[in-house]
């Protein structure tokens, strides 16, 4: 990195970061602290501070929500939890959830610091002035867990609402709430957030949020703020556990979640989380405590829903990678269509056969009108191993029905479709796919590649980027780790590539096996959103890392047939999924660019 990139990026730190910055070095090394801080320091493609002025509701529209007139009126109970709080900033809390406008709340405070003068005063005097503020002081700080349970127990409406002591609610926060639950009859509501500074001056970091999504916050409390929850599932579940405090929040969204038969995700910035010094948003390795703590909540999770599996944490303190050891031996057939290009074909299966530690694998080799006598006579030698067979495909190239053939001819339980440009990185790339695909809810489990110099060709496919789908984080330099650490992190999308692809042999069955219309582009997306939905879950894995040559063996959209035939797939996939095309993929987020691959904001 040039001196005046540094120097730009140095004149962007606010005095207070510096000490914080000493405290990242410390933790992450020389090396990957400085990727991480030029990633973090770099300038936002869409600013979001202009981005959120243009995107919040106006007064006018405000008003007009005001004067709705509801048929039912539920009422949400904000339930906080208050220790100490600055006097200034228990104020904005108070006042923002009085500016709410769906008018049916209740302000439900458990006061720990009852001895506070000028708390007493701020309690009283809106007590005094709005009947819907509550107000209980507790005899002694009993810890985040007991002092919310306080509050939950005065809680007396349809839902429950988690607000920190300290953070404010969006004015229309309430009223989307209530306007989502004509439309979805939901037990969960979730929203997005973003931070905001000390005086207010300043609304940065936004969270955009997919809908539900297990692996994710099983890799991390992705939900957060603000969670809104059916008082009676709050009773059920039990509250707050104060064992897990530090992370009490995520042991509780685990334990509602599970219980739930609705979770709904509201894509708005609703609630704004305030960052101070002293905050834990804004310093977290400070509180090493609160992450074990989201580790037992992870491992309290998997152990409830009678999953083997080890939670360990990342780099990334509150981000963490759950492994799903392999249950037994089970056989995997790997499928890899191929036509000539020799030298590409012995490079991947060499490093299958020198790299992959898991050891009851077939090789299918699908030959598809190769010329070159060097082909053939690497097929004999390949078929000298018991591992391996080579079936033929006589009729042209057609992804889909190759794939089919070459599934018929397999014995395994678990198909893996591989590219014959692909290159493995990790040794444990196949028990790493085969732990998630042996899950009883999971279908597909794709992988992490990457181009030969480094950056990323896919981490992940997001529906709708490019007109039908585009690979997420397309290169990126594979040292960073993407928006939230999303290229870096386990989690379910609604499709993968089948450049490297583990599934289920027996939903591929099910659901009729690749859609042989679909000779090249998109056969991998629409058996994805097939899969989805069956009701199985699409999961990328980014520890399964391999190299990517991509697409050597049938060169590009050079000539007019390839691009009639190329078009024709977009509008069948245009006809066949034109609701999710519409609707915008559940696992990104409506609010986030369909033209780049970086999780940059839609403008």
């Amino acid at each position: 990195m040039d001196t005046g990139k540094v120097l730009h990026y140095l004149k962007k730190i606010k005095p207070y970061n510096i000490q914080k910055g000493f405290r990242y070095l410390k933790h992450y090394g020389p090396k990957e602290f400085w990727v991480r801080f030029c990633e973090r320091m770099e300038p936002e493609e869409v600013p979001y501070g202009p981005w959120f002025e243009k995107h919040r509701p106006t007064e006018s529209e405000l008003e007009k929500q005001r004067s709705r007139n509801w048929k039912e009126t539920p009422v949400f109970s904000i339930v906080v939890p208050a220790y100490r709080t600055p006097v200034l900033f228990l104020e904005q809390m108070i006042e923002s959830v009085r500016s709410q406008t769906y008018p049916f709340w209740e302000l439900c405070i458990a006061n720990a610091s009852p001895d506070d003068a000028q708390m007493a005063s701020v309690f009283e005097r809106y007590t005094n002035m709005d009947q819907r503020i509550h107000v209980k002081n507790l005899h002694e700080n009993l810890g985040i867990a007991e002092n919310t349970n306080e509050a939950f127990s005065m809680a007396s409406g349809t839902f429950v609402g988690l607000l920190d002591h300290d953070d404010l609610l969006a004015p229309q926060a309430l009223y989307r709430m209530r306007e989502m639950l004509e439309k979805k009859n939901a037990d969960i509501f979730y929203t997005d957030e973003d931070k905001v500074t000390t005086d207010l001056s300043e609304h940065f970091q936004p969270h955009f949020k997919p809908d539900f999504n297990l692996d994710l916050l099983r890799s991390n409390n992705y939900i957060t703020h603000f969670f809104v929850v059916k008082t009676d599932l709050v009773r059920k579940v039990g509250g707050f556990r104060r064992e897990y405090d530090g992370a009490q929040d995520y042991d509780f969204i685990f334990r509602c979640v599970e219980q739930a038969e609705k979770i709904c995700h509201i894509p708005e910035i609703l609630y704004h989380w305030r960052t101070h010094k002293e905050s834990t948003s804004d310093n977290p390795v400070s509180k090493m405590y609160a992450f074990e703590a989201g580790k037992r909540a992870i491992e309290g999770n998997l152990e409830r829903c009678g999953v083997q599996a080890v939670v360990s944490h990342t780099k990334d303190l509150g981000f963490y990678q759950v492994e799903y050891p392999v249950q037994g031996s089970p056989l995997v057939s790997v499928l890899i269509p191929n036509k000539d290009q020799k030298e590409s074909l012995k490079k991947c299966l060499e490093s299958v056969f020198e790299k992959t530690t898991y050891q009851n694998y077939e090789i299918i080799i699908i030959e598809n009108n190769s010329i070159e006598q060097e082909t053939f006579q690497y097929y004999r030698e390949l078929e000298k191993r018991s591992n391996v067979k080579v079936v033929t495909w006589k009729e042209g190239f057609n992804y889909s029905s190759i794939n089919n053939f070459g599934e018929q001819e397999a014995a395994g339980d678990y198909l893996l479709f591989l590219n014959n440009d692909v290159e493995v990185i990790n040794p444990c790339w196949m028990e790493e796919m085969l732990g998630n695909c042996q899950r009883p809810e999971v279908g597909i489990v794709g992988a992490k590649l990457y181009y030969p110099d480094d950056t990323i060709q896919h981490a992940g496919t997001i529906i709708g980027i490019g007109g039908i789908a585009g690979h997420a984080f397309l290169n990126m330099p594979r040292s960073r780790t993407g928006y939230l650490h999303k290229a870096s992190i386990q989690m379910d999308l609604s499709a993968v590539t089948a450049a490297c692809m583990m599934m289920k042999r027996s939903v591929f069955e099910q659901i009729g096996g690749f859609e042989e219309k679909l000779t090249v582009a998109f056969n991998d997306v629409d058996l994805c959103l097939r899969t989805v939905q069956a009701g199985y879950l699409v999961v990328y894995n980014p520890k399964v890392e391999l190299y990517h040559y991509e697409s050597k063996s049938r060169g590009s959209e050079d000539n007019e047939e390839k691009v009639r035939r190329f078009q024709s797939e977009i509008e069948f996939m245009r006809t066949r999924w034109i609701t999710i095309l519409k609707e915008g993929d559940p696992n990104y987020n409506k609010n986030l660019t369909l033209s780049k691959w970086n999780y940059s904001l839609r403008a």
